[in-house]
């Protein structure tokens, strides 16, 4: 492999109805096998069900405060010092926060009760715009165990 210089990343189109480079990425994440038009059509029709439920916001709006309630900020990474294995604090950086709150929705969207896909994507939308449910469980668990063991910090390279 060439080592000249770093590929640099590139974002998808914007998608069609908001225009927003987010939700194209939301769109991509929860695309399974290739059919893009099922993931719109369901992520569509959740933000359509957002905006019954919360009449005088944007779903849009919504949409992107559920995700900033849902990114983490620290993980912990096993790091192996001297035949023990410590689990080291560090931060996330921002790209790969965002997506780990899309794969954590879209996890716990699926392993809800409701009957469809639409229903339970925005019903977990719905709960980490209002800072509660399985999403926002999983990033306090994970900021909880960063915490826990903030004394190995100084493990980090």
């Amino acid at each position: 492999m060439a080592r000249r210089r770093e590929i640099q990343k590139r974002d998808p189109l914007p998608d069609p109805k908001y225009h927003s480079i987010t939700l194209a990425k939301f769109v991509n994440t929860l695309m399974v096998c290739g059919k893009k038009s099922i993931a719109e059509t369901i992520v569509y029709g959740a933000l359509d069900t957002l905006k019954d439920r919360i009449p005088n916001e944007d779903p849009l709006a919504v949409f992107t405060q559920a995700v900033d309630n849902a990114k983490p900020v620290l993980q912990v990474k096993s790091r192996r010092v001297g035949g023990a294995t410590y689990q080291v604090p560090t931060e996330i950086a921002p790209r790969n926060r965002t997506a780990m709150a899309f794969r954590w929705i879209i996890e716990f969207s699926r392993k809800r009760g409701e009957k469809t896909m639409r229903e339970r994507l925005a019903g977990e939308l719905f709960d980490c715009y209002n800072r509660q449910g399985s999403t926002i469980k999983r990033k306090d668990d994970t900021h909880r165990m960063a915490e826990a063991n903030k004394a190995f910090a100084h493990f980090r390279f």
